[in-house]
């Protein structure tokens, strides 16, 4: 049993080829035990071959991915029992009943005879599917269908999961289903979500890993890659003097980018203040509404925006290399 202060996944330096498009580029990170990741990236920006990179489907031009410490070049049958995939186009057969098509995978798989009813039938509860358990697949909603991909993806018990795009066209009340069951299977589970939708990883994800055009841009948690959003955004409301010297006081502190009167009432005015990326002023702020003597009403800084940093990182790569 592999040490769980390694990590579930180490990509080291991959770069992978077709033809003279160049569709992933010296690209590193680590996907750590127990969270939920996401893989984020515009269509095109290389997600898709990285996941195949790591599940064993391509092999890279050079670059080694480590599965809980092995070597998917070296022993790709271990990685494979280790990882449990969901391709972003769902292969399933629409005529088979989901129970066949579970009892189909598990041969697949090969899993032990005296265990193989009670795994598909814990994998029947956890995905959901006890209501269409009988059902040809050809006959269940899309929700339901992404459920059985689901299954079919833990029905061996992996520690991994990796989900390639696994709320794509579904509805909103569909997405939200899925949302909460990837959630709850992540909480025995590392799983790496692909996606370029960011309200999910927002909702899901413990760290993002950032990609565009095949290049790594940003690797991080949630609120840290926030935190590295295109301007600090501070709010401060001040009563104690006029307008015009609040606002030439504030930009003379210097790393500031705009400074916006956007309300004032009974005397208090309340700035909207751009700092340039990675200054944060209120501690210079508030020390100003000390030596100019103003009443400091508020002073905050509004949470940076995931859109944000996603525009800056991207608009270099622009124009994917590569369609997935």
């Amino acid at each position: 049993m592999m040490s769980n202060s390694l990590p579930a996944i180490q990509v080291k330096n991959i770069n992978k080829s077709f033809g003279v498009n160049k569709a992933v580029n010296n690209v590193s990170f680590d996907v750590p035990q127990g969270k939920v990741i996401g893989f984020l990236g515009p269509n095109g920006s290389g997600k898709t071959t990285t996941n195949r990179i790591i599940t064993s489907f391509y092999t890279p031009d050079s670059g080694n991915i480590l599965v809980n410490g092995i070597d998917n070049q070296e022993n790709d049958l271990e990685t494979r029992k280790q990882i449990g995939y969901l391709p972003e186009n769902n292969p399933i057969y629409g005529e088979f009943l989901v129970r066949e098509y579970l009892f189909f995978i598990a041969k697949l798989r090969g899993l032990d005879s005296k265990t193989f009813k009670s795994n598909i039938d814990r994998t029947i509860q956890e995905a959901g599917l006890e209501a269409v358990y009988n059902r040809p697949i050809n006959q269940c909603s899309k929700g339901y269908r992404q459920r059985v991909g689901l299954a079919q993806a833990i029905l061996h018990k992996p520690p991994i999961l990796i989900l390639d795009e696994p709320t794509e066209g579904l509805d909103p009340n569909q997405r939200i289903v899925i949302r909460n069951l990837i959630k709850s299977l992540g909480t025995e589970r590392t799983v790496l979500i692909s996606t370029h939708v960011l309200p999910e990883v927002e909702a899901m994800c413990d760290e993002i890993v950032l990609i565009s055009k095949g290049n790594l841009v940003a690797n991080g948690t949630v609120e840290e890659l926030k935190n590295q959003s295109i301007e600090a955004d501070i709010e401060i409301q001040i009563e104690g003097d006029s307008a015009d010297n609040i606002q030439k006081s504030i930009i003379d502190l210097g790393s500031i980018k705009d400074v916006q009167l956007t309300n004032e009432n009974n005397n208090i005015k309340t700035f909207s203040i751009k700092c340039e990326t990675g200054i944060d002023l209120r501690d210079k702020l508030f020390t100003l509404a000390v030596n100019k003597k103003w009443i400091l009403w508020d002073l905050h800084k509004n949470p940076g925006r995931l859109e944000d940093l996603f525009r800056r990182a991207t608009l270099e790569y622009a124009e994917p290399v590569l369609t997935e």
